[in-house]
């Protein structure tokens, strides 16, 4: 059965809109305050979030949480999700390693990501990492460099983009993660106060 961008699921289990699905264990919707005024969009769930079936539980969920309470921000007061909703994976030896997925895997989970800030009403959203932003952005050709902690207007709500909290962990070198980080919880602070 091939998949149809243009299908229009009523969950995320019935989601068939790209091949993702074929591989992963379950869906991971988004998750937090339904009406939140901040909202977190990273790429893709990971390993252990495909497993649990929830956003940002393994060690980037852990970064993201230091990030936040670094920059005074309650998780449970936020919204955070990522713009592809199955894990895209590629098996390395015993280990089912990250992949980034393609922009028509994107485009196609598109769909539900702009459902979630329709239902959520962000005020500010903070993009985390390049595929985030140009699912947020709806633009294939953005670069992140151009954005990082440049906040811009679009829809009535304000975007800010900085680093994946995965990155973060995985950049050679001591202080270019320091930098990471740093720089996410700069972007967290500046969504903080243009809320």
């Amino acid at each position: 059965m091939q998949a149809k961008p243009e299908q229009l699921p009523a969950t995320l289990d019935e989601c068939r809109r790209c091949e993702l699905w074929r591989n992963a264990t379950q869906p991971v919707g988004g998750q937090g305050a339904r009406h939140a005024k901040l909202m977190l969009v990273g790429e893709q769930p990971g390993d252990q979030e495909d497993r649990a079936g929830k956003p940002f539980v393994g060690p980037a969920g852990e970064l993201l949480d230091d990030a936040l309470a670094a920059a005074g921000i309650d998780r449970r007061q936020v919204y955070i999700t990522n713009a592809v909703k199955h894990f895209k994976w590629e098996l390395r030896g015993k280990r089912r390693m990250h992949k980034t997925p393609a922009q028509k895997e994107v485009a196609a989970c598109h769909y539900w990501l702009e459902a979630e800030l329709q239902s959520v009403a962000p005020r500010v959203v903070v993009a985390l990492g390049a595929t985030a932003l140009k699912s947020v952005l709806q633009s294939p050709a953005v670069a992140l460099k151009d954005y990082l902690g440049q906040p811009v207007e679009r829809d009535g709500r304000w975007i800010i983009a900085t680093y994946h909290p995965a990155y973060a962990l995985r950049v050679p070198g001591s202080e270019a993660r320091a930098a990471a980080r740093q720089a996410i919880i700069d972007a967290l602070l500046a969504a903080e106060r243009l809320l």
